[in-house]
């Protein structure tokens, strides 16, 4: 039974349809995950991956430029691989649950199938901003040596993923534009 309450995608499930609220298929079929227990995947993913992030701003702080653009990366990575969790990446449980030989074509298919997806025309240019801020962030930190241009990567990069992950959230893009009174 589902829980009650004003996020309860559950009781949503008759109005948006499986394909609208998550693009494709839904990979986790085969685990009976809900709506609800997929968003709680991705929200779990994104809280690694900001704890992450927040490590390496921690080292930045104390002298660790490089150990901050390690961090911070792997923490944008694993926040990416969260949004698997909204599309139905079947590589983050088929991993481990398979044998790497049985994997390998699935992993081909699904990756291909995430690039895919990340460079729609609704999110292509949130996602090459992303991209790019994180090549920045290293350049920034293993050439230049500036933490102050760091910082700046940083935020244009989380603001770049917010919008990426916003687009695959029915309305959600028009809901933020809204409450910031831009649209």
């Amino acid at each position: 039974m589902s829980s009650k309450g004003w996020f309860n995608l559950e009781a949503a499930g008759g109005t948006i349809p499986e394909t609208q609220f998550f693009e494709g298929e839904p990979a986790f079929k085969f685990l009976n995950l809900t709506r609800t227990q997929r968003l709680y995947g991705f929200a779990a993913c994104f809280a690694i991956g900001l704890v992450l992030s927040i490590l390496g701003t921690v080292m930045l702080i104390v002298g660790g430029l490089a150990s901050f653009a390690v961090l911070y990366a792997l923490g944008t990575i694993v926040s990416l691989i969260g949004t698997g969790f909204l599309i139905g990446v079947r590589l983050l449980v088929a991993f481990a649950l398979s044998n790497m030989l049985s994997i390998l074509h699935t992993q081909t298919k699904q990756f291909a199938k995430q690039l895919k997806l990340m460079f729609k025309p609704v999110r292509v240019v949130a996602t090459i901003v992303v991209l790019a801020m994180i090549v920045m962030i290293f350049i920034s930190a293993f050439v230049i040596h500036s933490s102050t241009l760091c910082i700046i990567f940083v935020v244009l990069e989380y603001l770049a993923f917010l919008w990426y992950t916003l687009s695959y959230i029915p309305y959600a893009r028009a809901a933020v534009l809204k409450v910031f009174g831009i649209s």
